[in-house]
């Protein structure tokens, strides 16, 4: 039984979204300079690295990412993999995609976790809006993706975003799924429980395992 470990390391050289609280990491207590334990420091955007968004992320006095189901993080899902030209995930793209209840899409994005050095990319392949409501309309409950927004960078609303989320559906961004081939899978997906803020996200160490 093999395992995949598709979350991103997190450190200070992690892309974030543009907009987004940086990632900085300190050494607050240090054995190397006398202290008697060695004690880091991090401080980030709850959007950072493997994540999740919860409805409250966009649509306000809806459920937060304390109230998210592991019915929902933990279970069976497909990984389906887009060829390289494809920018934007359409209708099309995901017609016969079986009706399963949690889907992980990956693309031409995934090669972008090769090199971090230039930060955020903005021409990443993103899934439009028309494609979001037919995924809803086959019942999905969870959709993972290999970049760090569902949404276009360039979209004036967000509709992709609220395809899903007004369905209660959990969006899990910043995949790393370079190494992990189309099929089934078992999913275990675990956000930190972030009990304050506006609950609209969280950090997951997110696991596939083969089936």
């Amino acid at each position: 039984m093999k395992f995949y470990d598709v979350s991103v390391p997190i450190n200070g050289s992690t892309p974030v979204y543009e907009g987004d609280p940086p990632v900085e990491v300190s050494l607050k207590l240090s054995m190397a300079d006398g202290d008697f334990a060695n004690v880091s420091q991090i401080c980030m955007g709850v959007h950072t690295g493997t994540h999740v968004d919860a409805p409250n992320h966009f649509i306000e006095g809806t459920r937060r990412v304390e109230d998210l189901s592991l019915d929902t993080l933990i279970g069976p899902c497909i990984v389906v993999e887009m060829p390289a030209d494809v920018l934007a995930i359409g209708p099309k793209h995901v017609a016969d995609l079986p009706n399963v209840e949690r889907i992980l899409i990956k693309t031409r994005n995934s090669g972008f976790w090769n090199d971090i050095s230039a930060g955020f990319r903005k021409d990443f392949t993103y899934i439009e809006p028309a494609a979001a409501k037919l995924l809803v309309e086959k019942g999905i409950r969870l959709i993972g993706f290999d970049y760090l927004s569902v949404e276009a960078f360039d979209a004036r609303t967000p509709d992709t975003h609220l395809a899903f989320l007004e369905k209660e559906v959990i969006i899990l961004e910043g995949l790393d799924l370079r190494k992990v081939p189309a099929g089934n899978y078992e999913l275990l997906c675990l956000p930190m429980k972030f009990a304050g803020g506006a609950g609209d996200g969280a950090p997951a160490r997110t696991v596939l395992r083969e089936q």
